[in-house]
């Protein structure tokens, strides 16, 4: 006669799971709890936080923020100082997304339809490494580059183009003593420090156009640049679109380059920056950083109806 299985006792850890594997949904609240909590308190908390106190006032007399209800803070972005700030920002970010979007298709596109095994693998090690770096190791780094005694001007004179660059400089508004006090400089750091997230959702996108529609379009007569306009490009919109979601709200918010490179004029997040450390005006800055913001809340609206979400 055979004896008996023996059963081991059933731990507190066995209870668990089995209470777990009945009730699937306690599992899966008892995982979402921390992160939804985090993220209502601490990220949606702060932003309602900063909309709250971009109503405030602050007291030209004591220098005190007035907790009153008001729209005068808003109305002082309308000063021309200040509404400038909005615009060369605005500005700047849409030059540095449409630089980025050309330097980032040929590559993207080589990527997507000649990188194979080993080269894909290259590439994809080429666009991450400077990720890796230091950010303000490679801002510093490019305003030695862009220094009057960096590397450019050093090519520039021993190839004798001295004079093209000289030309450069003194053109208006893009121009300085040096690319690294000037727009021109400003504008390749961004477009240098940004450049992977335009490349990635790039080539994500140009990895779905089908092979058949390119032999189609080639069938039909097309020429090269035919098809990539009516092809290749309308199918990798949805990527390049996904790209300058990264590009024009990165290069809205920073505030390190604009202090770094250039000619230290005013940029949204210097003046954030500015304006709530020395200035000590917790209601302009909060106002400030309300409109990147906005502006950003309906790129995302027009973005996701032009199906970018698709392509990250």
């Amino acid at each position: 006669m055979t004896a008996p299985a023996i059963i081991p006792a059933r731990g507190p850890a066995d209870r668990l799971t089995a209470l777990f594997w009945r009730r699937p949904r306690l599992l899966l609240a008892l995982l979402l709890t921390p992160p939804l909590l985090w993220l209502g308190l601490v990220y949606l908390g702060s932003l309602a936080a900063l909309l709250l106190q971009s109503f405030y006032s602050i007291d030209e007399f004591s220098g005190r923020v007035v907790p009153e209800f008001t729209l005068k803070t808003y109305a002082e972005l309308l000063r021309p100082s200040n509404y400038d700030v909005i615009i060369r920002t605005v500005l700047m970010s849409a030059a540095v997304t449409i630089g980025c979007a050309i330097l980032a298709f040929p590559i993207a596109y080589f990527a997507a339809r000649y990188a194979r095994g080993r080269w894909k693998a290259i590439f994809y090690l080429g666009v991450m490494l400077p990720l890796w770096s230091s950010y303000l190791v490679k801002v510093y780094a490019w305003k030695l580059i862009l220094a009057k005694e960096g590397i450019i001007t050093w090519v520039a004179s021993a190839t004798h183009t001295t004079p093209v660059l000289d030309a450069i400089l003194a053109l208006p508004i893009i121009g300085g003593n040096s690319l690294s006090t000037s727009y021109l400089g400003m504008f390749a750091v961004f477009v240098y420090v940004w450049i992977p997230y335009m490349i990635l959702p790039m080539q994500a996108a140009l990895e779905r156009v089908p092979t058949s529609m390119l032999e189609a379009s080639a069938d039909l007569g097309a020429t090269r640049a035919q098809t990539f306009r009516t092809v290749i490009l309308p199918l990798a919109l949805p990527g390049i679109i996904a790209g300058s979601i990264f590009t024009f709200s990165l290069t809205m918010g920073d505030y390190i380059i604009p202090q770094i490179v250039g000619n230290s004029a005013n940029f949204i997040g210097m003046a954030v920056y500015q304006l709530q450390g020395t200035a000590g005006n917790i209601p302009l800055a909060a106002a400030f950083a309300v409109v990147p913001i906005v502006i950003m809340l309906i790129y995302l609206t027009l973005a996701k109806r032009a199906g970018a979400f698709d392509a990250l």
